[in-house]
């Protein structure tokens, strides 16, 4: 018969060290914060950052002389000759540049002015003993794709341009000017090798130096306006737009952020900036702002205003009396246990 031996177990002791790492380790459990590094961007070596746009000033480029309306490919043409009972015939602009004309071959238009495009169907009429002396109108159709400028960016829309239109007029059609768009936009004009930078301004007196005119073919980019961004213990965490026309200052900015929550670290809000490739973090204390005993920063593009909670006024904020009561109860009862 085998004998187990067994070895007679003692009752742990609990220490007051051991029973103080069991009390951390319950408010531990209650709130946790955590912190992450910013690694930076990841760009190219040879990407700008934080770029500043230049207007144009030069009258030739932002005002020029009135461009002749040239035919393009996929423009509808209502084709009208004199004479003729029927009515205008519309034809297509095909890929090579030609158009259908009965009686006569393919007439090649593209690049042409409609009076222009109008002569040659005529002479090629002339030609063929269609006609004796034919008078031959050419018309632009609603729908020509060639016709129009593009608007893209914090706006989107493809608008008609037939006859002349201006910057304003061209944004009015493509929809609502949203708050998150720059008054500055840039034109890429086929035939003007640099962009194109019009400053509309946010004075209504000056507002006519910014509607300049719009061409067939013109892509205006509209880009969006710098941002502040508002994390953390605030009423209402959200982006706000910055006004070109007023600065935002970090007092106006958590007002417009609801305030700060009862939570927050008053102490250590953090005003996270990018200069070039870098973050730069820079500790404030808001009360000491609202008491004026420190500057009210003006805050720039893409500035990220961050305020970190209280664990403890969080517990407060969250079980309110009952959680500090629960939490005192909780370290009683585990140095209670150690004594034992």
């Amino acid at each position: 018969m085998t004998r187990i031996m067994t070895r007679p177990t003692t009752p742990r002791r609990n220490t007051p060290a051991r029973a103080l790492r069991y009390a951390v380790l319950a408010l531990l459990f209650c709130g946790v914060s955590a912190f992450a590094q910013f690694s930076g961007p990841s760009l190219g070596a040879d990407t700008p950052v934080n770029p500043s746009l230049t207007p144009t000033t030069d009258p030739a480029i932002l005002y020029p002389a009135d461009r002749p309306l040239l035919i393009g490919v996929g423009d509808a043409l209502l084709v009208h000759v004199f004479g003729v009972a029927d009515a205008p015939v519309t034809e297509r602009v095909s890929a090579d540049g030609t158009i259908q004309v009965a009686l006569i071959e393919p007439v090649p238009v593209l690049g042409l002015t409609l009076y222009q495009a109008s002569q040659v169907i005529a002479n090629r009429l002339k030609n063929a003993g269609m006609y004796r002396d034919p008078r031959v109108t050419v018309q632009l159709g609603p729908d020509s794709p060639g016709q129009t400028a593009t608007v893209t960016g914090e706006m989107h829309g493809i608008i008609p341009v037939i006859g002349k239109r201006t910057l304003y007029s061209v944004l009015s059609a493509a929809g609502q000017y949203a708050a998150t768009s720059s008054h500055t936009v840039i034109i890429n004009r086929p035939g003007v090798a640099q962009p194109i930078v019009v400053n509309m301004g946010t004075d209504p007196t000056k507002s006519a130096l910014g509607d300049v005119p719009i061409f067939p073919g013109d892509t205006i980019v509209v880009p969006r306006v710098g941002l502040v961004y508002m994390l953390g213990a605030f009423k209402s965490q959200s982006a706000i737009p910055l006004q070109q026309n007023s600065p935002l200052t970090l007092l106006q900015a958590t007002a417009l952020g609801g305030g700060l929550a009862f939570e927050a670290k008053y102490k250590d809000l953090r005003l996270i900036r990018t200069v070039g490739f870098e973050r730069k973090v820079i500790r404030l204390d808001v009360m000491a702002v609202m008491r004026g005993k420190v500057a009210d920063p003006v805050l720039q593009a893409d500035d990220i205003v961050y305020v970190p909670t209280s664990t403890l006024k969080a517990a407060l904020g969250n079980g309110g009396f009952g959680a500090a009561t629960s939490l005192a109860q909780l370290a009683l009862t585990a140095f209670q246990y150690a004594a034992r």
